[in-house]
């Protein structure tokens, strides 16, 4: 048995975990170099219950993590990666989900008025840059985080924490977190791959 070096309680905890976690949930990230941002960016998906991130690297690498810095966050995330924008864009849409990247166009709309009970992904830029502009070519929505100071920005990985928990909160609503969206098989596979990667969890 795949569970048979964890105890009950870390077992119950995989499970409730895994139960609650969003599949059609999602973040993109497009050349987020510092290691210390994507850390924290994986610290709070797995917070707010994602289960997997889309990762576009083309012109800076994906940095290092150490497990100390993203309290293994990475370990309970799953990370895809893309090399082309299209072929990225084109096959989430074809998962059914809507994709609205972060930025300031006039058109950009803010968070609370995006549904994000529909399967969605969201694009997170570059912390100097933004979205890079062979992504944003295939992403004409854009969303914003309101503000009322003098600061108009907020570090990605902070913007990052700040949509998934809106995101958490229309679907908590919604009761999307009460009931695993796999079925029985998808979701004994997963369990028994977490806990391979959860005998020293």
């Amino acid at each position: 048995m795949p569970d048979r070096y964890l105890t009950e309680g870390r077992k119950a905890r995989l499970k409730s975990v895994l139960a609650q976690r969003q599949h059609d949930l999602t973040l993109v990230l497009n050349n987020i170099h510092d290691p210390h941002n994507v850390s924290a960016i994986l610290r709070s998906c797995d917070a707010f219950g994602v289960f997997g991130v889309h990762l576009y690297y083309t012109k800076e690498k994906f940095p290092f993590l150490a497990n100390s810095s993203s309290g293994s966050a990475k370990k309970w995330v799953e990370l895809t990666r893309h090399r082309d924008a299209g072929t990225m864009v084109e096959g989430l849409r074809a998962g059914g989900m809507q994709i609205v990247g972060t930025g300031f166009s006039p058109t950009a709309r803010p968070i609370m008025d995006i549904d994000f009970t529909r399967p969605t992904a969201i694009i997170l830029g570059n912390e100097h840059r933004g979205m890079d502009p062979d992504v944003k070519a295939h992403v004409p929505d854009e969303i914003f985080i309101p503000m009322f100071g003098m600061v108009q920005s907020l570090n990605v990985s902070v913007a990052a924490a700040v949509i998934l928990y809106e995101a958490m909160r229309q679907r908590r609503a919604a009761g999307m977190y009460g009931q695993s969206s796999l079925d029985d098989e998808g979701f004994e596979a997963i369990y028994a791959d977490w806990c391979k990667r959860g005998k020293d969890y």
